[in-house]
This record gives C-alpha cells, sequence and structure tokens, in this order.
C-alpha cells in the first residue's frame, strides 16, 4: 500500500521557516522543501532573546534544544530583565526586576545555523524568490519562483514564512492594503560590542547582576545584554520616532543621538551609550514597523507564520517566541491529519487559536515601547507608576498554558473537520 504523502512548501529561510521545517520533519507522512530568497540561508547577527516558554516550546519541536542552543549558537541565560529609570530626576532609580521566564540570549546567525544542521541539505533551497501562488482545480498550490522561465512546482499546501514583507501575505489577504505592515513610531540603533568595551562606557555597576539592562527615559530608552557565553554585548538606542523614511533607514551621527537624549545628562548610562553606538562604521537606525491588524492567517491551503503573519515590534522581546509557538501548534495541528484534504481545516483552526494570541502581543508591544520612552501621558517616567503599568502589560507574555493552547487548537480542528 503506497502511503499518501503530504508535500509543503515553506516560503523563507529564516527562523519562522527552519523552526517549522523541523516541526514538520517529524511528521513521517509530510514530505517539506524549504525556499529562501537570497543566495544563501543567513539572519542579521543581532541578538534575539528565548524565554522559559519559548524554549519549552522548542524542546517539543527539537529535543534537547536548548543544549543545542548553548553548545552551537553560543546561547548564555538572561537572568531576567532589569528596567532603571534613565532620565531626569529619578535617574538611577529601579523601576523593577522582571524575573518571569528568563530563558536564554544569542546572536541570530548562529542560532539559525545550529536549526538548520538538523535538516537534510536536499530540502533545503537558496536563491528561490517567490513570484506567484495559486490554488489549482485539484485543490493543490501552484507555486512559482523567479528565472524559473514560469515553471511552476506543485503542493498539497504552503506556509509563508517569508517576514515582514512576505509576498505570501499578499496572497492570503489579497493584496494587504490596509494590514501591510507600518511604522510603530520608534527607531533603534544597534551595536555588538566586546563586554570590556561595553563595561568601559556604561560603568561596572552595569553588570553586577547577569541580566538584561534596560534604561527608560524622555524620548527613547536603551539596552544592553550578554550574548555569545557572555564575551560580547548587544547594545540598543531606541528612539521616538515622528518622521517616516521611506527606506526605514536614518543616519545617525552624534547629533543626532544627543538630540533624543539631551535629558540624559545626569543619567549614569546616556553618554556611554551614544559613544558605543558611534563605535561603528556608519551607525543605521532602523524604523520599527509592525503588522497593526492581520485579518486572517490563511486562506485555503495557504498559511502564513512568524513575521510573515504578525510581525511585532521588539518592545517585550516576544517576536521568536510567537514564531517557535506557531510552529509547534500548526506542527501538531498538521501531525493529527491523514490527507490532504484536511489541511484546509488544520490551517483554520490555525488561524483561530493563534491569532488572539499574537494580536495581543502585538498591542501590548507597542505600547511597552510607548511607555519606555516617557510617551505613556498618566505615567511619565515615574518609576512606581511605570512598574505598575509593565505589571500589566508583561503579565499575559509568558502566562500560556502550552498543553492547554494545543488541546484548543486540537478542539478547534474538530469543529473544522466537521463543518
Amino acid at each position: 500500500m503506497v502511503e499518501n504523502h503530504i508535500r509543503i512548501a515553506i516560503i523563507g529561510g529564516g527562523l519562522a521557516g527552519a523552526i517549522m521545517a523541523n516541526a514538520l520533519s517529524k511528521i513521517p507522512r509530510v514530505r517539506v522543501q524549504v525556499y529562501e530568497s537570497a543566495p544563501e540561508f543567513s539572519e542579521r547577527g543581532l541578538g534575539i532573546g528565548l524565554s522559559k516558554l519559548a524554549l519549552r516550546a522548542l524542546e517539543e519541536i527539537i529535543p534537547a534544544a536548548t543544549e543545542l542552543l548553548r553548545t552551537q549558537a553560543g546561547a548564555v541565560e538572561i537572568g531576567a530583565s532589569r528596567i532603571v529609570i534613565g532620565s531626569g530626576p529619578s535617574a538611577g532609580a529601579l523601576v523593577c526586576d522582571i524575573e518571569g521566564d528568563a530563558g536564554l540570549a544569542m546572536t541570530r546567525g548562529p542560532l539559525l545555523k545550529a536549526l538548520l544542521s538538523r535538516l537534510p541539505p536536499e530540502i533545503l533551497h537558496a536563491g528561490k524568490k517567490l513570484r506567484s501562488l495559486k490554488h489549482t482545480a485539484s485543490s493543490s498550490v501552484e507555486v512559482t519562483f523567479e528565472g524559473d522561465d514560469d515553471a511552476a512546482a506543485t503542493f498539497d499546501a504552503v506556509i509563508g514564512a517569508d517576514g515582514i514583507f512576505s509576498t505570501v501575505r499578499n496572497f492570503v489577504l489579497a493584496d494587504a492594503g490596509e494590514h501591510a505592515a507600518s511604522p510603530v513610531g520608534g527607531w533603534e540603533c544597534r551595536n555588538l560590542v566586546p563586554v570590556e568595551m561595553a563595561k568601559a562606557a556604561l560603568g561596572e555597576a552595569s553588570f553586577d547582576v547577569d541580566r538584561e539592562f534596560c534604561w527608560a527615559g524622555d524620548g527613547g530608552f536603551v539596552m544592553h545584554a550578554l550574548v555569545e557565553r557572555g564575551a560580547m554585548v548587544q547594545c540598543i538606542a531606541a528612539a521616538v520616532e515622528t518622521d517616516f523614511p521611506r527606506d526605514r533607514r536614518r543616519p545617525v551621527t552624534r547629533e543626532v543621538l544627543e538630540g533624543v537624549y539631551a535629558g540624559w545628562s545626569d543619567g549614569p548610562v546616556g553618554r556611554g551609550m551614544i559613544e558605543l553606538m558611534l563605535d561603528q562604521e556608519q551607525p543605521i537606525g532602523y524604523s520599527i514597523w509592525e503588522h497593526k491588524t492581520t485579518p486572517a492567517y490563511s486562506k485555503g491551503r495557504v498559511c502564513m507564520i512568524g513575521d510573515a503573519a504578525h510581525t511585532v515590534s521588539p518592545y517585550q522581546g516576544a517576536g521568536g517566541g510567537l514564531a517557535v509557538e506557531d510552529a509547534l501548534i500548526l506542527g501538531h495541528l498538521l501531525s493529527r491529519i491523514s490527507s490532504a484534504g484536511e489541511i484546509e481545516a488544520v490551517f483554520k483552526a490555525f488561524d483561530a487559536v493563534r491569532r488572539p494570541r499574537c494580536q495581543r502581543v502585538v498591542d501590548t508591544s507597542r505600547a511597552t515601547g510607548r511607555l519606555l520612552s516617557g510617551r505613556n501621558s498618566q505615567v511619565g517616567v515615574d518609576p512606581k507608576a511605570m512598574a505598575d503599568e509593565l505589571d500589566v502589560l508583561f503579565g499575559h507574555i509568558d502566562a500560556l498554558d502550552l498543553e492547554v493552547h494545543k488541546q484548543e487548537a486540537l478542539d478547534e480542528l474538530r469543529k473544522q473537520l466537521a463543518h
């Protein structure tokens, strides 16, 4: 008896696509191929954090994932986050320690390499930029890539993991239009520096406890966290954005940074962070964009995950975790079906349980960025009021029960299949 394989294409070979491919590779019935538009599979060397919740989800996809990240991706423990006022009369005052589920911090490039190392090389295809998707009369999906002389590949389903400006998203939403990515109202500049340089600029006291630091203040905030086994420090300078460059980039000069942190002269880290940001060739500030709302994560046999579905601002550090959760839930659902005819029900169930969860994080992350930049009019830079508001904004993120969430997804799948 010949088994009916389910053929799935993943569009996008970044972190979300790689995690999704790992989840699908565990399902005997599924045959997966991963297509990346860039000439090679790679991620920019920026820091990423995965909470203990995200790591538990990843462990369900990849056994011993935590050890894999430590040994192959240079992950270090996050002792939690400490938020301190950086400007004004309360400069230096502790807002709070966010203990929560701490997790691991690492840089994206080594993380992607570790995830891809578990996949067969023959399923990974670089230099494949998606041109079009089309549902066929037989309910499969026709996929065409640029430069392939219009030759189409056919799959039972397509999962879009192709990032913020996703081509798959345009297909699912019939041209994203009002639901396209748009500015949050902030920009950030990053630099990865040796730990000794960071200590010299920011002061030894900023590293007395092993945790990510965030200094909140008027007009912006700064952050620093140890990565690469404690040898390097990821530094971030974030600012309120009122103009929106078309290419989402702006030169970052001393004049720009001194303007942003003009009220930080009494704080302990403002000037030090300015020097760290300028210690790189052509510092660039990148506008933060998001998907403010998304009416659906799927259409027919095409679904989207990660940033393609719900680009979230980085202010709560939750975007990577959401992508892991997406892969866990979608993989769990796909493991429970016996034929390609049930894929549309899987995608509808995924949408029903994941979209409310991710939308809430999109909203609270945006609000967190405004809060840390002194733009919450009821809070300002008052440490006690800020601590109270952060409790509200962060409380729901790590409260998710993965077992309950998986069961909710299966219950929704049964409803969809019963229709």
